[in-house]
């Protein structure tokens, strides 16, 4: 079918960070094998059993290897996982019946162990115990690994972006934080993927990259195919699979006056950060990693309020060294040019998972299970290694710590105690470091909330983590599409609970930050400064139009439309006042 023979598709999904983008699709999956049949003649059939047999060997020492370095970094209960994979490889039936199968039918290695492993497979799902059915991970996992190593093929068992065609717009059904953690050294126009919300990293990553990008369109990895166009219209929501020449033309003039706007936006970045009635608010800036952290002296951000950390960790999905995260700490330190940075310790754990951190294969609902603080203090070997790193890097700059997930005072204490240990430890390395470094705690659990007073007596700063906040307050999974619409961040509930937060905080004498996307909605952080939050911290693709909304509004207005919204019941009524007042600021320009 010819260019102008295809027929243009609409798609309404996620609007999920700003911008447009119109470039050929490519089609980003996970490679699948390709198992080859064929006949092995009678005369070899010993040597392809053994061809069998040795590559049983080699799968055997790649997952006892894996678990020797599991047991030593994270302890032999971790470690434990990997047992299954290794009985796999002595169980009589899957190994008996591939071995008959060869000899018998005359077929491949290749094929004889795919065919029989399937078989055990489909047995396994279709049994009512859930026991049994978790054995299927253990057979499929085992399974890729053993063929991989009959097919001789040693990057099939992870997702690459190597293939990226430069300038093109990534679709995928989803992508992992170990592919996200590295976008930022590929030259594509936008990304699309089948799921995800407004705050899953995907859509976080790519707001921090300047990405247009649109998620949660369920099924646009199945109608794209080579060769097709695709249109991103990030601030909708909106992707377009081949578009016409008119829908071309309508969305260069909706390009052209998109662009005049942010020229508009970009022309105050460097201009003070005073409202009307003369009310100075610091504007920071949230990043990744050392890629865009010189962006805090190119946007002129106040300072950095949230380095997630654990993209060193997702980029290479393992553990890393003390020493390697130290090189890219004190890297980012150089970078700011003396601005401040607020390291958040790693938040892996819900959608950020990694293979080489001792988390099981799934947990039922990994948001609320083993991570963040919980992993680090359950774990506190690889906490040391990486506050030590921090703490080192804290003799080249500014450096503030932050806690994620904190429920309450224990957690907190906890963490200050080990911190205090490895600050010992360094000392008596005689290792310089920031002795007065700031340590601050996320607010993004309800109890964390209901707790501030207590929490504040023992840190110097908070930060209200909305992304989460929202997610545990609302009972709504903040990556799942299909209730995306029950995310609510102007329900009156979300609105209370952090003037709870403020006010508290402020009752301690001690400042409240916001960090989550929140922070970084226009619509949303006129709402926040008037709840009397003291500082915004945003993604890069965000900085110019809130720095723009801070020099044209006046903070008393936005406290009187505050405390209108504290005193609504209704959250559609709330967003309408919300949506109004952004309108009044922004209308020469909108």
């Amino acid at each position: 079918m010819s260019e102008v023979e295809k027929q243009e598709i609409r798609l309404e999904g996620v609007a999920a960070s700003p911008g447009l983008a119109y470039a050929p699709g490519f089609l980003y999956q996970k490679k699948e094998f390709d198992i080859p049949m064929y006949f092995v003649e009678p005369d070899r059939v010993e040597k392809e059993l053994d061809r069998f047999d040795g590559a049983i060997l080699e799968t055997r020492r790649q997952i006892q290897q894996i678990r020797s370095d599991i047991a030593s970094n994270l302890g032999e209960d971790e470690a434990k996982i990997f047992d299954a994979h290794l009985m796999v490889l002595e169980d009589v039936a899957l190994i008996g019946e591939t071995h008959e199968e060869i000899k018998k039918s005359g077929y491949n290695a290749e094929y004889c162990f795919h065919q029989t492993a399937q078989k055990y497979i489909s047995f396994f799902n279709n049994i009512d115990d859930e026991y049994l059915k978790e054995r299927v991970s253990d057979i499929r996992d085992v399974a890729r690994r053993l063929l991989a190593n009959l097919l001789g093929r040693r990057d099939i068992t992870e997702s690459k972006l190597s293939d990226l065609v430069v300038g093109s717009v990534l679709v995928s059904k989803d992508l992992v934080p170990s592919d996200t953690a590295n976008l930022h050294s590929c030259d594509m126009a936008g990304l699309v993927t089948d799921s995800g919300g407004t705050t899953s990293h995907t859509a976080i990553m790519a707001r921090s990259l300047g990405l247009p990008a649109v998620v949660g369109l369920h099924n646009i990895s199945e109608l794209i195919h080579s060769g097709d166009q695709v249109l991103v219209d990030g601030y909708e929501g909106v992707v377009i699979i081949n578009p016409s020449a008119e829908t071309q033309a309508e969305y260069h003039e909706y390009r052209l006056r998109k662009e005049s706007v942010e020229a508009v936006f970009s022309s105050e970045i460097y201009q003070p950060g005073f409202t009307l009635d003369n009310k100075e608010i610091p504007l920071s800036l949230n990043i990744e990693g050392i890629h865009d952290a010189s962006k805090v002296v190119e946007l002129n951000a106040t300072e950095v309020g949230l380095y997630r950390t654990e993209g060193v960790y997702l980029r290479d999905n393992k553990l890393v060294s003390e020493d390697a995260q130290f090189e890219e700490y004190k890297s980012v330190m150089e970078s700011v040019e003396g601005k401040s940075v607020t390291f958040r310790t790693f938040d892996l754990g819900g959608d950020k998972l990694i293979s080489a951190v001792g988390f099981k294969n799934k947990e039922t609902n990994p948001f609320m299970g083993l991570r963040a603080i919980r992993y680090c203090l359950r774990f506190p070997d690889v906490f040391r290694a990486q506050l030590s790193a921090i703490l080192r890097a804290s003799a080249f700059g500014n450096l503030k710590i932050m806690y994620p997930m904190i429920s309450g005072l224990a957690e907190l204490l906890e963490a200050n105690q080990i911190l205090d240990d490895v600050k010992t430890s360094l000392d008596e390395r005689c290792i310089d470091y920031d002795r007065e470094i700031q340590i601050g705690s996320m607010i993004e659990i309800p109890s964390a909330a209901v707790m501030t007073d207590v929490i504040a007596e023992h840190c110097q700063f908070i930060s209200i983590g909305t992304n989460d906040l929202i997610q545990y307050m609302m009972a709504v999974d903040r990556v799942n599409d299909m209730i995306s619409d029950l995310y609510e961040p102007y329900h009156p509930a979300v609105i209370r609970m952090i003037k709870h937060i403020v006010d508290t905080a402020h009752s301690k004498g001690v400042p409240v930050s916001v960090c989550g996307e929140m922070a970084g909605d226009p619509i949303f952080s006129s709402l926040l400064l008037g709840l009397g939050v003291d500082n915004l911290s945003v993604s890069p693709s965000s900085f110019a139009e809130v720095k723009y909304l801070i020099r044209h509004l006046s903070l008393e207005e936005a406290k009187s439309m505050s405390n209108e919204a504290l005193g609504m019941t209704d959250p559609v009524k709330i967003y309408q006042l919300l949506k109004a007042f952004y309108i009044e600021i922004f209308r020469d320009i909108i």
